[in-house]
C-alpha cells in the first residue's frame, strides 16, 4: 500500500503534463533553430516588440516575456498576441498577416527563450548537413 501512494506522488504530475508542452523547437548551440523558430524570430524582429517586452525579452513598458511564457498556455499566447490586452496597452496583432501567418514560430522562439534555451540575440538556421 505504502509503494501505491509513493508511486502516485512520484508519478501523477506527470500524467498531468499536457501534449502541448512538448518543446515546439528546436535549438542548437544556443542560436541556432529550426526554420519555425526562425520565421518566429523574424517576426519578433520586424514587429520591434523589443520596443516594449526588452531585446532579450526581460520587459520595459510590457511584461517579461522571459518568465510570461512560463505560465501562459500556447492557446493563451495565441489569444493574447492575436486580440491583445488593451486595458495594458498591448494592440491586437489579428491584422498583421505575419503575425496570423507565424504565431507558431514566435511562441516556440518566446518559450525558447523563457526556457534558457535560446540565447538572445540574431539567430540563424540549424545547417541539416552538420552532425
Amino acid at each position: 500500500m505504502r509503494w501505491t501512494i509513493v508511486l502516485l506522488l512520484i508519478f501523477a504530475p506527470l500524467a498531468s503534463l499536457r501534449a502541448d508542452e512538448a518543446k515546439p523547437y528546436e535549438v542548437k548551440d544556443g542560436n541556432k533553430v529550426d526554420a519555425k523558430t526562425l520565421m518566429g524570430w523574424k517576426t519578433w524582429r520586424a514587429l520591434a516588440c523589443e520596443r516594449c517586452h526588452g531585446a532579450a525579452q526581460e520587459g520595459g513598458v510590457g511584461p517579461p516575456l522571459v518568465e510570461s511564457l512560463k505560465r501562459l498556455s500556447k492557446e493563451e499566447f495565441h489569444t493574447t498576441i492575436l486580440n491583445g490586452r488593451l486595458d495594458k496597452g498591448m494592440p491586437p496583432f489579428s491584422g498583421s498577416p505575419m503575425v496570423t501567418q507565424n504565431w507558431e514560430g514566435l511562441y516556440a522562439y518566446l518559450k525558447g527563450r523563457s526556457d534558457g534555451q535560446i540565447q538572445p540575440g540574431r539567430l540563424s538556421a540549424i545547417d541539416p548537413t552538420a552532425k
